[in-house]
């Protein structure tokens, strides 16, 4: 056997062996990637949904915002109110 038909022995089916794998890896990129549309898909309608669900949750938050800002500005007020009178009475005093 001479060193040609060594080389061609040996690197003529690790050639056919990755062509083969490599053929085989983008037959299944090519399933999964059919099928991962499919799903997206599918749940596109519902995400959807979901939708106004996150509508309703960000109306909910935006209220209690305002109601947090609103006990503020009481608060506040109610503080101002109590300082008159503390001021009121040590000026009595």
């Amino acid at each position: 056997m001479t060193n040609e038909q060594l080389y061609l022995a040996i690197g003529l089916p690790t050639l056919f062996n990755t062509v083969l794998f490599t053929l085989l890896a983008a037959y299944m990129h090519a399933k999964f990637e059919r099928v991962n549309v499919k799903f997206d898909a599918k749940f596109d309608g519902v995400n959807n949904k979901f939708d106004g669900v996150y509508a309703r949750f960000d109306a909910i938050d935006r209220r209690f915002d305002d109601m947090r800002d609103l006990w503020r500005a009481e608060l506040h007020r109610v503080e101002e109110v109590l300082d008159a009178r503390l001021k009121h009475l040590e000026e009595k005093m």
